[in-house]
C-alpha cells in the first residue's frame, strides 16, 4: 500500500521497458504518478526500471499480457502496492511483417494474443480496482496501420483495427461506470523497431506520404497519452486519436504537391 505521503494516482504501462511504453511511464514519473511497468522482457524491463531510480515509485513486473494468469498476477501485486489503479496503458505489443500467404496460424495467434487478447485482458483484470476508487482511463495503443492498409501487415493491421473497436465496446461499457477508454493511433514513430524494420527506402516512403516529413517521437505519444489518461480530458471517451503528422489525412499525390511552385 502506498504511504500518505506517496503520489495519490497510479498507473500501469504495459510494454514499458522500452520505445513508446517506457516513455509514457516517464510521461507519468513527471506528473507525479507512481507506475507499474509491466513486460515479458526481464532482460530488458528490470534494467530500465533501475534507470529510472525511482524504486519507491516504480514497480516492475515480468508478465506475459496474453496469458490470463498472469495478467491477474500481476494486477494484484500493483493492487498490494500501491493500493490503487488510475490509469492503464496497453501499449505492449508484437508485429510479424509477411505476406498474407506466408503468415502462418501461429504467427497469427501470437500477434492477436499480444495486441488484442492483451488488451481485453488488462483491463478486464484492472476495472474493478478503478472502480473501487472511483474510476480512472485507459488507453490503448491502436496503430495507423488499424486505419489504414498496407501489405505485409495482415496479423499487425488487424490486430490493430480490432484494439480500435474494442476500445469502443469497452467506452461503452466502462464509461457507464465510470472508466474512460480512448485510443491513440501512432504513425511511423522514431523506435528500436522501426529501426530495424524501415530501411532508408521505406523511410523515404514514408516522409513523401507523410505531411509533415518526418517520423514521431516517442515523448509526442506519450504527452497525447498522458493528456487523455488526465482531467483534461475528462469529457473524451471512445475516441481514436491518429498521432501521425497526417499521414492518415493524406491521399495520392503529396509529393508531386511539393514540388509545385
Amino acid at each position: 500500500m502506498s504511504s500518505p505521503s506517496s503520489p495519490s494516482r497510479v498507473a500501469i504501462v504495459t510494454g514499458g521497458a522500452r520505445g513508446i511504453g517506457l516513455a509514457v511511464g516517464e510521461w507519468f514519473l513527471a506528473d507525479g504518478w507512481c507506475i507499474a511497468l509491466i513486460d515479458n522482457n526481464a532482460e530488458t524491463l528490470f534494467p530500465a526500471a533501475q534507470a529510472l531510480a525511482q524504486p519507491e515509485r516504480v514497480l516492475p513486473l515480468h508478465c506475459d499480457v496474453s496469458d490470463p494468469d498472469q495478467v491477474t498476477r500481476a494486477v494484484q501485486a500493483v493492487d498490494e502496492r500501491f493500493g490503487r489503479i488510475d490509469a492503464l496503458v496497453n501499449n505492449a505489443g508484437v508485429a510479424v511483417f509477411k505476406r498474407i500467404g506466408a503468415t502462418t496460424f501461429d504467427e497469427w495467434r501470437y500477434v492477436m494474443g499480444t495486441n488484442l487478447d492483451g488488451p481485453f485482458l488488462c483491463t478486464q483484470a484492472v476495472a474493478p480496482v478503478m472502480l473501487r476508487g472511483g474510476g480512472g482511463a485507459v488507453v490503448n495503443i491502436a496503430s495507423i496501420s488499424g486505419l489504414r492498409a498496407s501489405t505485409m501487415r495482415v496479423a499487425y493491421g488487424t490486430s490493430k483495427a480490432a484494439i480500435i473497436h474494442l476500445t469502443k465496446q469497452q467506452a461503452i461499457e466502462y464509461g457507464n461506470a465510470g472508466i474512460r477508454v480512448n485510443a491513440v493511433a501512432p504513425g511511423p514513430v522514431e523506435t528500436e523497431m522501426a529501426k530495424q524494420v524501415h530501411d532508408e527506402t521505406i523511410r523515404r516512403d514514408y516522409f513523401d506520404a507523410i505531411p509533415m516529413r518526418r517520423y514521431g517521437t516517442t515523448e509526442e505519444i506519450a504527452g497525447t497519452v498522458g493528456f487523455l489518461c488526465s482531467p483534461a480530458a475528462g469529457y473524451i471517451n471512445g475516441q481514436v486519436l491518429a498521432v501521425d503528422g497526417g499521414f492518415d489525412a493524406s491521399g495520392v499525390g503529396l509529393p508531386t504537391l511539393r514540388s509545385l511552385p
